[in-house]
């Protein structure tokens, strides 16, 4: 007799990982929005220092990080969660929002993570078709929010389109929205978007807006996506005390905290990769518009590339992959991330951008 599991299980997606890892070392990895850069060697070193006492647990608190971004932000600690990954708060946050009855709300297609939030919970997904432009909608979202709605996430810029938006238009939206309803703005690639300005303005909503969250991670910028370390700035305490009722202790190894605190000192570091990953995004579009194709207006360490039009654009778009998989390259499928007929496209080094670039005009 089969094991018998709970119903919401089969109502949860399956989170779509990138396949062709095991092709060996001569792959241009561009499916997972990772840095072509490996840590610094001073985080490295935190990280291997750390792992000595891994026969301690880590510091349930984590002050030493929770501190290094609370001068960094300047944001009382108490005000800042951390997470195994972003991932880990947004899963948390569903858990501790999202019941029977409740809404979450948000644009579609977006992160992969947040069609699990929803299920897991019982709760409600609301989403809003992304406008003309593969942009939030933000007008059309509102519309949506109602009496049940709890949770509502803006990734800005977006993942996988790309594409993002001018705070203006965020804290015109926040206008909009009930100061119960919880709003995540996830800003997990915000250091790449020119549009945003200073990456600390978002910060400054949080003193207006109470029911704000910034979610933001070291995966990206920092390069430490094999860590897993995410955190959240909140306008109120409550909801970090809130997700961490609901998650197992420990839940950052002691090598994770000491990086994450060790690759904040290194800012100098962090803005010469996002300026040499900015000028390589520049080089990669301008080699997929010479291919005549179209692409979103990118803010991201990534690109979003509409393929030609065919009678069934799944099977095109996987065809497309195979082909580039066979010449080395991963990309991540349209398809697999709510928008058959398109690719995600990681920006990497220029000889991998240069890579897929020849790979997929063969693929056409």
């Amino acid at each position: 007799m089969a094991i018998e599991f709970a119903r919401h299980i089969q109502r949860i997606p399956s989170y779509p990982v990138a396949s062709g890892y095991d092709l060996g070392s001569d792959v241009a990895m561009l499916a997972s929005n990772e840095s072509p850069f490996g840590p610094l060697p001073q985080v490295v070193e935190a990280a291997h220092t750390a792992a000595a006492k891994a026969n301690r647990y880590p510091d349930p608190s984590y002050s030493t990080l929770r501190k290094a971004l609370s001068a960094r932000y300047d944001l009382p600690s108490s005000r800042i969660a951390l997470g195994h990954g972003s991932c880990d708060i947004l899963l948390a946050a569903g858990r501790a929002l999202l019941e029977p009855g409740a809404e979450v709300v948000y644009a579609w297609p977006s992160f992969s993570e947040y069609p699990h939030l929803a299920p897991a919970a019982g709760a409600r997904a609301v989403e809003v078709p992304l406008d003309e432009s593969d942009r939030h909608d933000l007008d059309a979202m509102a519309t949506e929010v109602t009496v049940a709605t709890r949770l509502v996430l803006v990734c800005n810029p977006n993942n996988p389109t790309s594409t993002a938006l001018p705070l203006d238009e965020v804290e015109a939206f926040l206008q909009k929205v009930p100061r119960h309803v919880c709003v995540i703005l996830d800003e997990a690639y915000c250091e790449f978007a020119l549009t945003l300005g200073d990456p600390f303005a978002s910060v400054e909503l949080l003193n207006r807006w109470p029911n704000l969250v910034v979610l933001r991670t070291f995966s990206k910028v920092y390069g430490l996506a094999g860590l897993r370390v995410g955190y959240a700035l909140c306008g109120s305490a409550e909801f970090g005390t809130a997700v961490d009722q609901v998650r197992q202790p420990f839940y950052l190894t002691s090598a994770a905290q000491a990086a994450a605190t060790e690759a904040l000192k290194h800012q100098d570091a962090v803005e010469d990769r996002v300026t040499r990953t900015i000028a390589a995004r520049l080089g990669l579009e301008d080699g997929v518009r010479g291919l005549g194709l179209w692409l979103a207006d990118s803010e991201a360490n990534f690109v979003w590339i509409r393929l030609p039009d065919a009678d069934e654009p799944a099977e095109a778009e996987a065809a497309i992959v195979e082909s580039l998989k066979q010449h080395g390259v991963l990309v991540r499928a349209g398809a697999s991330l709510g928008r058959p007929g398109a690719l995600r496209v990681t920006v990497g080094t220029p000889d991998e951008n240069e890579r897929f670039v020849h790979a997929l005009a063969h693929a056409l």
